[in-house]
């Protein structure tokens, strides 16, 4: 029987749900309390430059794809996509190492960096796509309801890759340190360090040298466009500037409707793709799942300064994807994990869309994103982002050998006040909770409320975790538990 059912939030996760229960016959309405839709993964155009606010790394190609095919498309049916050609740069102190775009050549690269460390890399990689053939295949699909979920044949013999942690493993295979760096970066798109993710999500690896880095055309962005369209295409009403305020809940702990703009709409079932500890806020108390203590001690994925910067020449010495690694990783994860302060001397990454992508500036001119990971809940406050612009613009001057700061049009900057303010991230997170041992599957917060009826969750705190591709498959898990009880 259709229902009608109010989704909070036009993120990733949000927009993917609607699709599927729009697809199943139901009455879908988002409401979006920005202007546009999209949620973290926004677009920002200014004198005739493009960036992506959020999400900048298009990795999993074969999950965007199996979104599209439920719908009977296909990616390119709504957007271009092209393999980055080196994948990325790693940036250190002595050297600046490319990634290429398939294993042999990264195994060529690895040759001449520590003889004799294809072979290891090799069988690292081949236990990764193992690992990723379960995860996609057995565990990621799954909601999340019980622990029973983690129980198959294939992970039966994957015990001990729960027990240890990938930091424990690179290490075990490779001594030269940059090597190291380069094979433990993928799992920080997990929100936590490689020390305290366990080796089954060395699966990422595989998603990096196996599967490569690709750029939609126009940028990131681009995919919200598709999934926007393909859900109107579905029948979804979308509705922006609409902030819900309150979710209404009946003394028999049902779900009534919620409160946009403050006007009180009927709705029996509601989804929320807003941030977890937000929208329960948006409930009475006595309905809330989670206290303030259970937030309090999860471990979240880090905050994030960015920067958005119009640069009026063509720089060198870049690639599409850069990581400066030139400091002290564990310092600064421990800066971030352990201590909650500013960084001394951050890490950072810098991405350049123009270079491959002339659709992103105008002619002759780049535009930059520079990211510094940070700790969520540090005060924000406008002397800091410019002092630490001016120490990332000083290193990035140093290691690409070239002037930018003269060159500069503009720049605008995003941080910890607002995720919380444009996005009601909790304290200002950038990328939702961490996929921790005791952050994983069942122990992450759940899709479906076991306090209020016909209310769920959908996106980056909850199953499978963060990350883009998993927003998309938590959108289908959620839409697959309304069909299920409601």
């Amino acid at each position: 029987m259709s229902k009608k059912i109010a989704v909070i939030g036009s993120g990733f996760s949000s927009l993917s749900a609607a699709c599927y229960l729009a697809q199943a016959g139901n009455d879908v309405t988002i409401f979006e309390k920005n202007d546009t839709v999209g949620g973290r993964a926004r677009r920002l155009i200014k004198d005739g430059f493009t960036f992506d606010i959020g999400p900048s790394w298009y990795w999993m190609p074969d999950i965007f794809e199996r979104f599209f095919a439920d719908f009977g498309k296909k990616p390119s049916d709504y957007y271009q996509l092209d393999k980055l050609s080196p994948a990325y740069t790693v940036v250190f102190k002595d050297e600046t190492i490319e990634i290429g775009d398939n294993l042999e050549t990264i195994k060529n690269t690895f040759e001449r960096i520590e003889p004799g460390s294809s072979k290891p890399l090799q069988q690292f990689i081949d236990k990764a796509e193992e690992n990723y053939e379960i995860a996609i295949k057995n565990l990621v699909y799954r909601p999340g309801e019980s622990p029973l979920e983690l129980v198959t044949p294939q992970t039966a013999k994957k015990v001990g890759a729960f027990l240890s942690n990938v930091s424990r493993d690179v290490r075990k295979k490779f001594t030269n340190p940059k090597l190291v760096s380069i094979l433990e970066f993928p799992v920080l798109f997990l929100g936590a360090t490689p020390q305290n993710t366990p080796s089954f999500y060395n699966f990422m690896n595989y998603a990096d040298f196996g599967l490569g880095t690709w750029h939609p055309k126009g940028g990131m962005y681009e995919v919200i466009v598709a999934m926007e369209k393909l859900a109107k295409e579905l029948g979804v009403t979308i509705n922006t500037n609409a902030a819900v305020s309150e979710i209404q809940v009946d003394d028999k702990n049902q779900t009534t409707g919620i409160v946009v703009n403050g006007k009180q709409l009927d709705y029996k079932t509601v989804l929320s793709g807003a941030d977890y500890h937000h929208s329960e806020t948006l409930l009475p108390q006595k309905n809330r799942q989670y206290s303030e203590e259970y937030w309090k001690k999860k471990t979240f994925a880090p905050s994030s300064l960015i920067f958005y910067v119009g640069f009026d020449k063509k720089l060198k010495n870049i690639q599409h994807h850069n990581l400066f690694f030139d400091t002290d990783f564990e310092k600064h994860a421990h800066e971030i994990y352990e201590d909650a302060k500013w960084p001394e001397d951050p890490l950072f990454y810098a991405n350049f869309t123009s270079l491959t992508d002339d659709s992103t500036a105008p002619e002759g001119c780049e535009n930059g994103f520079f990211l510094i990971p940070l700790a969520p809940g540090l005060e924000d406050t406008p002397e800091l982002r410019e002092k630490y612009f001016d120490i990332i613009m000083k290193r990035f001057e140093k290691r690409t050998d070239q002037n930018v700061t003269n060159h500069i049009l503009f720049k605008e900057s995003f941080c910890v006040n607002d995720f919380k303010s444009e996005y009601n991230s909790y304290k200002g997170n950038a990328y939702g909770m961490a996929n921790t041992l005791l952050q994983t599957a069942f122990l992450r917060p759940n899709l479906k409320s076991k306090k209020v009826k016909n209310l769920y969750f959908t996106g980056q705190l909850t199953v499978p975790g963060p990350g883009v591709p998993p927003s998309l498959i938590s959108g289908k898990l959620v839409a697959d538990l309304i069909k299920k009880y409601s």
